[in-house]
């Protein structure tokens, strides 16, 4: 299965590039085929452009500066997300690449009457999220609703691609975690995905 692993943290060294090695590595011995985008590494310019906003009910979307992009997301049948989540949200480098990847003509079509979208991503059979977070699960969950698991399921898989199995794991309080409990979230990854 052809697996797009798509990573937004700015520091080399952090718990969410960590998590993504192990992600990748446990992928890769499952069999799937791996394409990383590192969303800093690659210096992904997050501000949908005035001609990518124009063309959003034009014929056709500009794809200029981001036809790559929307190609390996197309093309995977896997889609492996994993970044920090923060003010619970996405970083503002991820939101980016959904405003100008998850493009209409691409990710969806318009409803010729401005109504419902239609999905296009039938190629997407998995998305996995792996996140971390300052704040305790409770704070998420029962204070919150988990904004950032809604917003995804419900707002950009619902339109986009409907029958897409999609799992969640969220590590809390991950500024002060020890090594055993970072150990035991990889396992529960390895067990996960």
């Amino acid at each position: 299965m052809k697996c797009l692993v798509v990573v937004a943290h700015p520091v080399k060294q952090s718990l969410c590039h960590h998590l993504s090695h192990e992600a990748i590595n446990h992928l890769e011995s499952k069999g799937y085929q791996v394409e990383l985008l590192d969303l800093y590494q690659q210096a992904f310019e997050p501000s949908l452009s005035r001609a990518e906003r124009e063309s959003y009910y034009a014929a056709n979307f500009d794809v200029d500066g981001v036809e790559q992009q929307i190609d390996q997301l197309k093309q995977a049948e896997s889609l492996v997300l994993i970044f920090p989540t923060w003010w619970f949200g996405f970083p503002a480098i991820l939101k980016g690449w959904f405003d100008r990847v998850w493009a209409p003509g691409h990710a969806y079509d318009h409803a010729s009457d401005l109504g419902a979208i239609q999905p296009r991503l039938d190629n997407l059979k998995e998305v996995k999220i792996i996140t971390t977070l300052g704040s305790p699960w409770w704070v998420d969950k029962l204070v919150l609703w988990q904004p950032v698991k809604r917003i995804f399921k419900i707002a950009l898989l619902g339109a986009c691609a409907k029958r897409c199995k999609f799992k969640m794991l969220s590590l809390y309080k991950s500024e002060s975690l020890t090594q055993v409990q970072v150990d035991s979230f990889v396992r529960k990854i390895k067990a996960e995905f």
